[in-house]
This record gives structure tokens, C-alpha cells and sequence, in this order.
């Protein structure tokens, strides 16, 4: 039985914490949140310890959730990892990119684990269909929001785009060759919505869109390969898999020819998945998945260099955009 202290009992912590008591291989050691007021309400909640500082905290668990605002990941996790203590880190991993190269050095170090929190990996929607994602040509990918102040301390690259970045670096086996984006802040004096065109040394091509400034809510992903289109809608927790029909070759050469009568349904082979039903949360096998890895001394779904490598390129896309504002600023 690991026991788990949880810091950052805020919008996500509240439920990180949450999970943990009822998971089977895993308890609840306690909680820490800086704001007094909110540990006192949230312990009380959920009948668990709230301890008053970090450091009592570290020593009453064996593995510590960071689910604090993203400013505060460096400060927490290597203390953690100097305690000895398997970590697990909300998205993205750090706020810069060399607070995650010195996390990364001092767990390998201490034989540690940590595990990052892109949490779309572990969603129902991705999990039914990424035995189908093989080798994709062009992945789009949109993921937008109305405001909320939640997640502002940072750029929408890293608060929202960098879980697509992270799944599309997850399917695409290949270095990145170049990058094109595009962006703008609006409500905020950082990056409000974001574009981004990766393009892979093997040839592939993702086309990412972000925005925490919309009108609607919408996560969707397509993926486009040799054989087969897949779109994934996260918001509607469907997933549709597109595949040529094996009767393709008779119909095309009358296609060729100009034929206009042919039905477009027997061209190929659909087949729609709906994953609203599935019995467990995206973060409850999250969760779940970091404490076995502890438990069987495994590599994580999401490890941290994993987290790291999404972050390089988050990095990237922003120092793209932030000089082209820049130069945009000096030319006016």
C-alpha cells in the first residue's frame, strides 16, 4: 500500500486526492495547499489529514502528487525527489525547460519515478482506437475554450496545446524537422490563442490549434495514414475509424471514368465507437497507472522525459511566436 500525499487541492487536486481513497493499492496520507482556508475545507471534505506544512507532509508519505499551479512545480517536485519520494506532476511537467532537465537528472539519480500528467492519454476516446494509429501522414488537431482565469499563469501552448503536442509526439516515431506558428494574446498579456505546424523528419505534418478565448468548447483530433482517416471527438467521447473498402478496386475504375451513380458508403468501411459508458475516468487510470508503475518498478505511461520532450517543443512553438510579436511590435 503506497501512500500518497497530495499538494494543490485547487480545481484538480480537490480531485486527485479524491481518487486516491478509494484506489486499492494506494491511501491517502494527507493533503498541503498553501491557501490554510481551502486545505482546512478540502481535508474536512474528504476526513483526511491536513498537514501544515510541506515538509510534514513529505514525511508522513512515500509518493507525492503535485496538482499546484504550474509556477510551483520546480520547487515542490525537487524537494520531493531529495526526500526520496516518487512524484507525479500535473501538465506541463515545468515552466521552464530547465527545471525539467534537473528534475529529470536528480530522479534518475535517485532511481525515481515520476509521471506527468497528459492525462488524454488515458482517455477512453484515445484507448479504444490507438491500436488503429499507425504511422499517420497529417494529424489535425483543434482544442478550444471559453475564458477562465484558471491556467493563465502560463501561455495557452502550455496550459491547453501541449496535450495535443504530447499525443502527436506519441504516434509520430520521428524527430521534429521544423516548426511554423502563429499566435496572440487577448485577454491576457501572454498567449491567449495559438497555432502551430509541425513538421517531421519522416514526413508527417500535425497541424495544432489552441485557444482559451472561444465562444465554445471543442477538443477534437483527426489523424489521416495510408489506408485510413480517424477522427476523435473528445467532448462527444466519440471515436470514428474510416478505412478503405476492400471493394474499393471494383468500384474506382468507374469512378475513373466519370461514373457519377456510385454510392460514397461503398467506397469504405466505418466504424464509430461511443466511450460515454466506459465505467473508469481518464483520471482515475491516470492515477492508477503511476501507482503501479511504483509498485512493479515500471516505466510510466507518461515518464518524464516524456513530459520533458513535450515541453521542448511547447517551448519552441512559444519562442516562435513571442519573437514574431516582437518584431511585429518594433516594425509599428
Amino acid at each position: 500500500m503506497i501512500k500518497i500525499g497530495v499538494v494543490g487541492v485547487g480545481h484538480l487536486g480537490q480531485h486527485h486526492a479524491r481518487k486516491f481513497q478509494g484506489m486499492e493499492d494506494a491511501c491517502l496520507a494527507g493533503i498541503y495547499d498553501q491557501d490554510a482556508k481551502r486545505a482546512k475545507e478540502i481535508s474536512e471534505k474528504l476526513g483526511t489529514v491536513n498537514f501544515e506544512s510541506y515538509e510534514a507532509l513529505l514525511k508522513a508519505c512515500d509518493a507525492v502528487d503535485i496538482a499546484a499551479t504550474t509556477s510551483a512545480h520546480y520547487d515542490l517536485a525537487k524537494p520531493a525527489l531529495e526526500a526520496g519520494k516518487h512524484i507525479f506532476l500535473e501538465k506541463p511537467i515545468t515552466s521552464e525547460l530547465w527545471q525539467a532537465y534537473d528534475l529529470l537528472d536528480l530522479a534518475d539519480k535517485k532511481k525515481l519515478k515520476i509521471q506527468v500528467g497528459h492525462i488524454e492519454r488515458f482517455n477512453p476516446v484515445i484507448l479504444k482506437v490507438e491500436n488503429e494509429i499507425k504511422d499517420p501522414l497529417f494529424i489535425e488537431s483543434t482544442r478550444i475554450s471559453t475564458f477562465h482565469k484558471r491556467g493563465t499563469d502560463v501561455p495557452v501552448v502550455l496550459d491547453v496545446m501541449i496535450h495535443d503536442i504530447d499525443l502527436i509526439l506519441s504516434f509520430v516515431n520521428s524527430p521534429i524537422k521544423n516548426i511554423h506558428a502563429s499566435g496572440i494574446g487577448l485577454f491576457t498579456k501572454s498567449i491567449d490563442i495559438a497555432n502551430a505546424r509541425l513538421e517531421f523528419e519522416n514526413g508527417a505534418i500535425a497541424n495544432v490549434t489552441s485557444s482559451r478565448v472561444s465562444l465554445k468548447l471543442e477538443r477534437k483530433i483527426r489523424f489521416f495514414q495510408k489506408d485510413s482517416y480517424i477522427s476523435l471527438d473528445f467532448g462527444a467521447k466519440e471515436a470514428r475509424v474510416v478505412k478503405k473498402s476492400p471493394k474499393l478496386m471494383l468500384y474506382l475504375p468507374k469512378i475513373m471514368m466519370g461514373a457519377t451513380d456510385i454510392d460514397p458508403e461503398k467506397l469504405v468501411d466505418q466504424q464509430l465507437y461511443q466511450c460515454a459508458d466506459d465505467t473508469k475516468d481518464a483520471l482515475t487510470m491516470e492515477l492508477e497507472s503511476w501507482v503501479n508503475a511504483i509498485l512493479t518498478d515500471t516505466k510510466p505511461v507518461v515518464d518524464g522525459h516524456a513530459g520533458t520532450h513535450a515541453l521542448e517543443v511547447a517551448t519552441k512553438i512559444i519562442k516562435i511566436i513571442d519573437d514574431q510579436l516582437h518584431n511585429t511590435k518594433i516594425k509599428v
